[in-house]
């Protein structure tokens, strides 16, 4: 890659980093609480041991992580229907204010890609589920 290449790619994961923890401040989350939510939004509800692994992060800061979602009242707890000493954490639906502060991006970007021709979109969506996994630890 070259070195400009490389600076447009900087640039580019650095404004998708910003631009969420932006939307994250606007409604009162951090970059992990965020991150959280869009785990429950794209794989459904989950223990807290099954989120503690994606997120990566111990017990302990999982436990405040989903405090704090079920206090903003963005998650909620539930009995697991399998396991009555498991709980479940289930996502209560997007904030508002999340997709508010989201949708100027989204309606760019939607426009941004209704340019490319389908082939080009196919290109640019398997680069974006490799690239995925790439950066998976």
């Amino acid at each position: 890659m070259s070195t400009d290449a490389s600076e447009v790619y900087r640039r580019y994961v650095g404004a998708m980093v910003l631009h969420g923890l932006h939307a994250a401040r606007s409604c009162g989350l951090g970059g992990t609480d965020l991150y959280a939510l869009n785990l429950l939004d794209l794989n459904g509800p989950m223990t807290p041991g099954e989120l503690s692994a994606q997120t990566g992060l111990t017990t302990g800061p999982t436990t405040r992580l989903i405090d704090r979602l079920e206090a903003a009242g963005f998650v909620r707890r539930t009995p697991s229907p399998d396991d009555r000493r498991k709980v479940i954490v289930e996502p209560c639906g997007e904030p508002i204010q999340l997709a508010e502060a989201l949708a100027p991006a989204r309606e760019k970007l939607g426009a941004l890609f209704a340019g490319y021709s389908e082939e080009e979109r196919r290109t640019l969506f398997d680069y974006f589920a490799r690239a995925t996994e790439a950066l998976r630890p």
